[in-house]
């Protein structure tokens, strides 16, 4: 019988993925993606070797996620918003140990579910310096089974909806 925390945990996953809108999903070969989107991500992370792109398009807003490979070998995602007319980075995203997410951020997680043991963690940096930190559970490999948002210098806090980006 699994404890009632690991189920809680499970729980949140469900709960996340009921109130998401649906999005409308195109891959993109890197070779097609337009200039500006391109230029946007080698800016932003000089020597990217680009993978693979999607267009999203949801509740009237277009993003295109791109995925790439640093110079060093760490993998990176960049999601970009379609703002007059213009791209723009909103969240940059990198899978990290959960031992190496910091600590305030343990700390909330840990409160809200006291038997926690992420089998992913994805820091999802934002263009504010706000960072959403994405924690999924064994099993449940689609959707985060809980957020929580941290910015330095302020409280970790749990999301009780799904980060729009």
């Amino acid at each position: 019988m699994r404890s009632p925390l690991i189920l809680i945990f499970g729980l949140a996953a469900h709960a996340s993925v009921a109130g998401a809108p649906e999005t409308k999903i195109t891959p993109v070969a890197a070779a097609d993606l337009p200039p500006a989107v391109i230029a946007v991500v080698t800016t932003a992370a000089p020597g990217l070797k680009i993978k693979e792109a999607e267009l999203k398009e949801r509740e009237d807003r277009r993003y295109y996620d791109v995925e790439g490979v640093l110079p060093d070998g760490a993998e990176i995602e960049f999601d970009l918003l379609e703002t007059g007319g213009a791209w723009k980075i909103v969240e940059t995203q990198r899978d990290i140990a959960w031992t190496a997410t910091p600590q305030p951020v343990r700390d909330a997680a840990v409160k809200a579910v006291s038997k926690i043991a992420p089998v992913r963690v994805i820091e999802s940096t934002q263009g504010d310096g706000m960072v959403i930190y994405e924690l999924f559970a064994e099993g449940r490999p689609k959707a985060p089974a809980l957020e929580v948002s941290w910015k330095k210098g302020e409280t970790a806090k749990v999301l009780s909806e799904v980060w729009p980006h």
